[in-house]
C-alpha cells in the first residue's frame, strides 16, 4: 500500500491495471474531475512499465496505489481492493478497468445510485443512454448471445451487458456474510461473474448504468 493522500470521499473508484502502460495514463488523465465525487485507487496486479510509479500518478490525482505481490489474477486484485476501501471505511466502490476503454464520466451517476442505496451496479453500454463504440464483431456476438443470456439465467435478473468490469458495490454487498468475497477461490476472473450473479439471488438492490465503451480504431 502507498498511501499518496488522505481520505476525501466516501466513495472510491478502484482502477485495475497491469501493464497498461501510456493506456492508462490516458485514462487517469480523464479521470481527475472525478476526485469530486471519489477518490481514486489503483490496484495494480504488478506491472513492470512503470506506468504506475509515484510520479505518473501523484500530479493525476491518485489516492492510493496497491500492489498485489501474491497469487491470482482479476479476482485477487478485485479483492484486494475492496479490503482497502472496507478498512478506510469507504460507503461503496466503483470499478474500472485501466485500459482507457471506459468513459469515466458515468462515475457520478454511479456513486448517485450508491448513495440511493444501489447494492450492485452494472455498467453498460446496450441500455438507453449507452454507447458500444468500434465494439469487435465476435466480442458483441458473444455478450449478447452467449454471456449475458447465461448470467441473466443464473441472476435470475435480466443484464445487458456482463463482461463490462464498469460496476458499483456497496458496502453493504461486500461486508455480507452470504456473499463472502475474500475467499482464496476467487483467483482469476470469476469475482466479477460471481457477485453480479450473488447480489440478484440473494434480493440485494441490483440495477444497469448506461455507459461509454470505445474500442480503438486499429
Amino acid at each position: 500500500v502507498d498511501a499518496l493522500r488522505p481520505r476525501r470521499n466516501d466513495y472510491c473508484v478502484a482502477v485495475f491495471v497491469v501493464n497498461e502502460g501510456e493506456k492508462l495514463l490516458a485514462q487517469l488523465d480523464k479521470m481527475k474531475p472525478v476526485s469530486r465525487w471519489a477518490d481514486l485507487i489503483i490496484a495494480d496486479g504488478g506491472s513492470t512499465d512503470g506506468s504506475v510509479d509515484t510520479a505518473n500518478l501523484l500530479p493525476r490525482n491518485v489516492r492510493a496505489l496497491l500492489v498485489k505481490t501474491g497469487p491470482g489474477r482479476l479476482s485477487a486484485q478485485m479483492r484486494m481492493a475492496f479490503q482497502y476501501a472496507l478498512v478506510e471505511g469507504y460507503k461503496g466502490v466503483v470499478s474500472m478497468d485501466g485500459n482507457n476503454k471506459d468513459d469515466p464520466s458515468a462515475v457520478p451517476a454511479f456513486v448517485a445510485a450508491l448513495e440511493e442505496g444501489f447494492d450492485y451496479l452494472q455498467g453498460s453500454r446496450f441500455v438507453e443512454g449507452g454507447r458500444a463504440v468500434r465494439t469487435p464483431l465476435l466480442r458483441l456476438l458473444g455478450i449478447k448471445l452467449v454471456h449475458a443470456p447465461l448470467v441473466s439465467l443464473a441472476a435470475r435478473h435480466r443484464y445487458t451487458d456482463t463482461t463490462n468490469g464498469f460496476r458499483g458495490y456497496s458496502r453493504s454487498l461486500l461486508e455480507d456474510p452470504r456473499v463472502a468475497p475474500f475467499r482464496d477461490i476467487f483467483s482469476s476472473y470469476e469475482l466479477h461473474y460471481y457477485l453480479a450473479i450473488r447480489a440478484a439471488r440473494l434480493g440485494f438492490r441490483v440495477k444497469e448504468i448506461p455507459v461509454t465503451r470505445s474500442y480503438p480504431a486499429s
